[in-house]
């Protein structure tokens, strides 16, 4: 599939750097002003724990809203982030202002959650995500339901959105920014690009297996997989201890969404993303299939989920998935 480029997101020149896009918005200075614009939205949010079936629980944090007409908005962060993640707290805000009812959901082990559930995350657990929606469709029966992620957040909801006819899923709609395409091909960006992103993703799930290992000391211990400080010899050792996966090739086509993954959608979905993404290459755009329901916003420039014009300010993709999700 070929797509035209967007031009309408336009950052000033010095702000057009795909790796300070994708760097800057997670920034301490940025956080504190992060935390300050979106205080309304976390007074408001509550924790709610939801049944995912098969005995699975997820996390979320839910901010209640008394307007018409009755619309929930169901977000979901990227990889070793969570639901207090800054884009997720910023688009959580703006959806909270416009009269959305919001959940802020925590994957499997994200958030401080590992305690919840005795098995490991991983993500071709698809399931458990069709499980959180169908829960927040349980409780909240009259609303219009609206689905949107960031990265691996994003990948995971484009392809419960796939199954939504067969899972009996009502979901208006899915907005997915910078969503993981061909995991394999994700995978190799951030072992040849600029070191800081893999030195982060190890870092992040060191301490995440830590936790894990500290909440089931009796079931893992990650020590050795942790001492890879590898993230492909890491996940290839996890892949053959904790899945019933044979291979890393067969785990990372597991929630590929190229090929005829999405050949099935029938909810309107809409991916933004960036040529000059450097976690997620847009070459893998051109493996999609075809679907009369999913639109491409492609931009020149953002990086990987940044899209900034300012650096206090929300972002162009955070203002993009609002309106869209505001058409019902």
């Amino acid at each position: 599939m070929q797509f035209p480029l967007d031009e309408t997101f336009r950052p000033p020149a010095w702000l057009r750097g795909r790796h300070l896009q994708s760097i800057l918005p997670s920034v301490p200075l940025r956080r504190r002003w992060i935390l300050r614009r979106t205080a309304p939205l976390i007074a408001a949010s509550r924790e709610q724990v939801l049944d995912c079936g098969g005995g699975v629980r997820l996390l979320a944090l839910h901010a209640p809203a008394d307007a018409l007409p009755r619309r929930a908005a169901l977000l979901l962060h990227g990889w070793e982030g969570d639901a207090g993640a800054g884009y997720m707290l910023l688009l959580a805000q703006q959806l909270f202002e416009r009269g959305f009812e919001v959940l802020r959901l925590n994957l499997r082990d994200h958030g401080g959650t590992q305690a919840l559930n005795r098995g490991l995350f991983h993500s071709c657990l698809l399931d458990e995500v069709v499980g959180a929606v169908r829960a927040v469709q349980a409780l909240l029966p009259g609303h219009t339901l609206s689905l949107a992620g960031y990265s691996l957040g994003g990948n995971f909801l484009l392809r419960a959105a796939a199954r939504a006819p067969h899972e009996g899923l009502r979901i208006a709609r899915v907005v997915a920014v910078s969503p993981v395409l061909d995991p394999a091909a994700t995978l190799e960006a951030i072992e040849t690009g600029l070191p800081v992103y893999h030195r982060y993703f190890v870092r992040k799930w060191s301490a995440s297996l830590r936790a894990k290992q500290a909440a089931w000391p009796q079931d893992y211990d990650f020590t050795e997989v942790r001492r890879l400080a590898d993230l492909r010899g890491m996940t290839d050792a996890l892949v053959r201890r904790c899945t019933h996966f044979g291979s890393l090739a067969e785990y990372l086509d597991g929630y590929a969404i190229t090929g005829a993954r999405l050949e099935s959608l029938a909810v309107p979905a809409t991916i933004i993303t960036a040529l000059d993404d450097p976690i997620v290459p847009a070459a893998g755009l051109a493996r999609l299939a075809t679907s009369a329901a999913l639109r491409v916003v492609l931009t020149r420039r953002g990086g990987h989920c940044g899209f900034l014009t300012r650096v206090w300010a929300g972002s162009w993709a955070e203002r993009a998935v609002v309106e869209e999700l505001a058409r019902g």
